[in-house]
């Protein structure tokens, strides 16, 4: 009787599961039939600090958003996605705009934002169509946010203090791809299909940019309502995580992620 070969596969951590576990990516070898739960499973029996993080936790395989009793396959690649940077919220539906060309810039940036970003955004994507333009800019500030489940004890240790600064890290690939999405969505829900969102990654100082968002669209009520879904769904489900730096220490900041758009999470 055959004995079958293991699954072998890799398992990447981010944020605060990296920080607990002290490294990026892990490589398991599973029994045929082995889904996402029993990966999780096998490591946290390597690093039962990591545990109490599961239920705020969501896992992507290849990329893709799914249910934890999914099978895998051979060279398979988990992501375990604690959470994101920003809160869920619901963009309300308004009527589009006629089909016309489509342009999107999507991307995640290391480099630090220019000052007339969104206007350039915005000159790359409108045409002679087009009278409504809205762009949204998110600043890093000093006051701190919600801390990440498992971040409380940290957060209060700098209760009082303010933030020095903030630092991004992305899973690119499946970042880009929820964009990506995003954008399906805005262009299906309310017909705008020139759209920007551009995000850093790394340390970014207080008082700058970390997010541009700009919507293009020939009437404002569709350009206005592609922006919020834009800002609102990136916030809510791309993976990037955001961390407030103090002079002692630094406290991941977010909510469990939603793996779908507001009110059709799954």
């Amino acid at each position: 009787m055959s004995i079958l070969p293991p699954l072998r596969i890799k398992v990447r951590l981010f944020a605060m599961q990296r920080e607990t576990a002290g490294t990026r990516e892990l490589r398991l070898e599973m029994p045929l039939g082995s889904t996402k739960g029993d990966a999780w499973a096998a490591v946290v029996e390597g690093g039962p600090a990591l545990a109490p993080g599961r239920s705020s936790l969501r896992f992507a395989v290849n990329g893709d958003y799914s249910a934890p009793d999914r099978p895998l396959a051979d060279g398979d690649e988990i992501a375990c996605i604690p959470p994101v940077s920003g809160g869920s919220g619901d963009a309300d539906p308004e009527d589009g705009t006629r089909p016309d060309e489509r342009r999107r810039i999507l991307e995640i940036r290391e480099a630090a934002f220019g000052a007339d970003l969104a206007a350039e955004l915005a000159d790359r994507l409108a045409t002679d169509e087009d009278g409504g333009v809205v762009a949204f800019l998110g600043r890093t500030r000093s006051t701190p946010g919600t801390p990440a489940p498992g971040q409380e004890d940290e957060a209060e240790r700098h209760a009082g203090s303010d933030v020095q600064a903030l630092a991004y890290e992305a899973f690119e690939p499946m970042a880009l791809a929820v964009l990506e999405e995003i954008a399906d969505e805005i262009e299906e829900r309310f017909g705008v299909r020139r759209l920007a969102i551009v995000h850093r990654t790394g340390e970014v100082p207080l008082g700058d940019t970390s997010i541009v968002v700009v919507a293009v669209a020939p009437h404002r009520d569709a350009a206005f309502a592609a922006a919020r879904h834009a800002i609102d769904e990136t916030k809510a489900r791309a993976p990037i995580w955001k961390a407030e730096r103090f002079t002692d220490g630094h406290v991941w900041i977010g909510h469990v992620a939603r793996t779908g758009p507001a009110g059709e999470d799954g």
